[in-house]
């Protein structure tokens, strides 16, 4: 019988320095550093800023917010379009 070779396994290199995630880089998004609960609807100057010039909302990663204020902020979105207050396009 012929013994099967053991092969060792390969130690990865990780001296590899990976790039840091937008959001990585600013701990806190700016409504939980102005402690707001939720994002109302009437505030059209701090949705016009999440916005691009297309009036799409930009990423969690792009505008550095949270997962509980993008969602807060997407609905708040919604109903501002609802009420004519923001266009659904540019």
């Amino acid at each position: 019988m012929k013994r099967m070779k053991k092969f060792k396994k390969k130690k990865f290199d990780n001296t590899k320095q990976t790039k840091k995630k937008y959001s990585d880089l600013i701990t806190k998004c700016r409504f939980c550093r102005m402690r707001v609960d939720k994002l109302d609807y009437k505030d059209i100057q701090y949705l016009q800023k999440l916005m691009g010039n297309q009036g799409k909302l930009f990423s969690k990663r792009r505008s550095g917010n949270c997962s509980k204020h993008q969602r807060s902020a997407k609905i708040a979105l919604k109903r501002a379009r609802h009420m004519a207050l923001l266009p659904y396009t540019a």
